[in-house]
């Protein structure tokens, strides 16, 4: 992902100032709060809801959609396509159906 200036979006700041408003906005996360002491406003720290929460979204998404393990992998620059399956494997929560449809297709 790019900015305007055509350079690779820093996740911190895209965290603090683009993605986590918009999920506080949207009723998603707590709003900001006020930290103890120097008054800066802080979010809690949740991977879960960070920059990285859109590659597990998109590689997930590809993947249950029949994509081939290679296109989201090369996308997420893994070395591998096993590592992509390695790691979002456990998003998939109707893999094998296609497989069992074949197979059922071939006996009916």
């Amino acid at each position: 992902m790019t900015g305007c200036e055509r350079k690779a979006v820093n996740r911190n700041y895209f965290n603090s100032y683009v993605w986590k408003p918009a999920l506080a906005k949207a009723g998603v996360i707590a709003p900001l709060g006020e930290s103890e002491g120097n008054g800066a406003r802080v979010r809690e720290p949740s991977r879960e809801h960070g920059f990285h929460a859109l590659r597990h979204f998109y590689a997930s998404e590809e993947l249950e959609a029949g994509e081939s393990v290679v296109s989201p992998a090369r996308w997420l620059g893994h070395s591998e396509p096993g590592f992509t399956l390695r790691k979002y494997s456990h998003f998939l929560p109707r893999a094998g159906a296609r497989g069992s449809a074949a197979i059922d297709a071939v006996f009916a």
